[in-house]
């Protein structure tokens, strides 16, 4: 069968609400928000590239602008309330913003394929040149295995072209 037209939903459930906020090490997340237009916006342009070779994908294609970055936060917003998807900023302890991960339905962002089909969610995240040197790209995909238990699925696929051994 040719999945790549498919969209998975998730099937949660209606008691389901996603978590408001996780902790793991020195790291904090909640879910991304107009709130944190400007750090994003700085995190992200401070670090295209680096985007763009440990995630992967199409996104960023250029220097986000104000208004991209704030109609695509609302977005999330949007898409975060009625469990379309889960964005989250992820923060350390000292308020330092370092990046974000992602929670899609599979067939949103990876292509569905008979080999993808029976997994539950799409995981990917990025990091800001600075935290990556520092270790946190590890670090999240780490906590990412942790905060996950709170979302039930149980087949995790992380999306990310680099994912850390």
């Amino acid at each position: 069968m040719d999945y790549k037209q498919f969209i998975k939903k998730f099937t949660f459930g209606p008691s389901f609400h996603a978590p408001s906020e996780f902790g793991f090490d020195d790291l904090k997340a909640r879910p991304l928000t107009r709130v944190d237009l400007k750090a994003d916006m700085e995190a992200v342009n401070s670090s295209l590239e680096l985007i763009r070779k440990t995630r992967g994908g199409s996104w960023p294609a250029e220097a986000v602008s104000e208004e991209f970055d704030f109609l695509d936060l609302a977005w999330h917003e949007r898409e975060f309330r009625d469990g379309g998807s889960f964005a989250y900023v992820i923060y350390t302890n000292h308020g330092k913003y370092i990046g974000c991960f992602y929670l899609y339905p599979m067939g949103h962002r990876t292509e569905l394929t008979s080999e993808l089909v029976d997994y539950d969610i799409d995981a990917s995240w990025w990091v800001t040149s600075e935290a990556y040197q520092q270790g946190y790209y590890q670090k999240v995909h780490t906590a990412l295995h942790h905060w996950l238990r709170e979302f039930p699925v149980t087949k995790v696929y992380y999306s990310n072209k680099e994912i850390p051994s």
